[in-house]
């Protein structure tokens, strides 16, 4: 393999928030085994041994920290995983690594590490007071606004890279301009906005803090309309959906699974090393394996996740005659339900309604990207 990228849970799904529509812990609830525990240094050596065996000359590796949340595992942990990944390391193989935490948790000697190691670090941060409070609460049910902002204080303050992520929920699409601006605000330059899961099982859209299509098609045109006034202005902020829409027209290609159209750029690693192919499909019947009981090749190119790959090449038909198709690749496989026997896009509407209104401009500045790239 040339490049491997993993999604680790090292706390599982154990958190020390009750996000109201937190995926995973709906998620976890689904399956025979809801956590699987604090990551032992036994498990760490096996994922690491057995990647560093596997990864060819010349490669690259990712290590994304997750949850939950993962700073539960602890910082002795971290400093534990970096070191023996930076002592294993083969020579002229690249490591990266990455962390989407709640913040609630982080300290001074978070943030000197976090630094010190080259974390790219999400932070979780839904927009402004009001809408984060109503939904990002702690086990004890209080508001954890100001603990997120003071966390992000204290990242800047040490220089460590760090993103927003905000879930954009139904609450959230009714004020696009708010949640934008607030964000740009408390200071970040890279922004990514994911729409709300509804949990497993239940029909979509019934959910206090459920986003519909048509929410979600309105919001991502008004959010598009500021971020575009922003990149004439010279004052470019970066978001996520919109970058890769620009790369896409461009012919780089998409930046993530959900816009490239497949699946399988990533494994999960929960934390008793078990290995899943998503993570919206961490669960018993996508098991992959084991580290410590399987090899990463049998796990990666075994039956099950031929079939998960295979799953996600199926596009809706309706992909097929559109003309955005080649631009939005049917988006992610998780937002697709079948209906009649028939695969569609829950969220099809929302980027069909975005991209028929924001091609003019997108155009515009894969025009001005193909100019400079020619002049430098």
């Amino acid at each position: 393999m040339k490049h491997i990228n993993y999604l680790i849970k090292p706390a599982s799904s154990l958190c020390n928030l009750r996000c109201r529509y937190c995926f995973y812990a709906d998620e976890a609830a689904n399956r025979a085994q809801e956590s699987m525990g604090v990551m032992a240094p036994e498990t760490v050596e096996a994922l690491l041994d057995e990647t560093f065996r596997t990864i060819a000359p010349g490669g690259s590796v990712s290590f994304a920290f997750q949850g939950g949340e993962p700073t539960i595992a602890g910082l002795d942990y971290f400093r534990y995983f970096v070191r023996q990944a930076h002592a294993k390391c083969p020579p002229k193989v690249e490591i990266s690594f990455s962390i989407q935490t709640n913040g609630t948790l982080l300290d001074h000697d978070w943030a000197e590490f976090l630094h010190a190691e080259n974390f790219l670090t999400g932070l979780s941060v839904d927009g402004f007071k009001d809408l984060h409070n109503a939904n990002r609460i702690d086990a004890q049910g209080k508001d954890t606004w100001n603990r997120v902002t003071k966390a992000l204080a204290l990242l800047q303050k040490h220089h460590v890279a760090v993103n927003a992520l905000c879930v954009v929920t139904g609450m959230c699409a009714r004020s696009p301009e708010k949640a934008y601006r607030q964000l740009k605000k408390l200071g970040f330059d890279y922004i990514q906005f994911i729409a709300c899961l509804d949990p497993l099982g239940i029909p979509r859209g019934g959910m206090p803090y459920s986003l519909t299509p048509a929410a979600y098609g309105s919001f991502l045109c008004s959010v598009f309309d500021l971020w575009y006034e922003d990149w004439e202005k010279g004052d470019y902020h970066s978001i996520r959906m919109f970058d890769d829409y620009v790369h896409i027209l461009l012919g780089d290609g998409g930046g993530t699974c959900a816009t490239c159209g497949n699946c399988g750029s990533y494994l999960v690693v929960e934390g008793d090393g078990s290995v899943f192919p998503c993570d919206f499909y961490a669960l018993d019947e996508w098991r992959l394996g084991r580290f410590g009981e399987d090899s990463l090749a049998e796990m990666a190119g075994g039956e099950r996740a031929a079939a998960f790959l295979a799953l996600g090449r199926e596009k809706p038909p309706e992909c097929s005659g559109c003309q955005w198709g080649r631009v939005c690749n049917g988006g992610c496989k998780n937002d697709w339900y079948t209906a009649d026997g028939v695969a569609h896009n829950y969220y099809c509407a929302a980027l069909k309604k975005l991209l028929d209104y924001a091609a003019p401009r997108l155009m515009r500045i894969v025009q001005a990207e193909t100019s400079a790239r020619r002049n430098r």
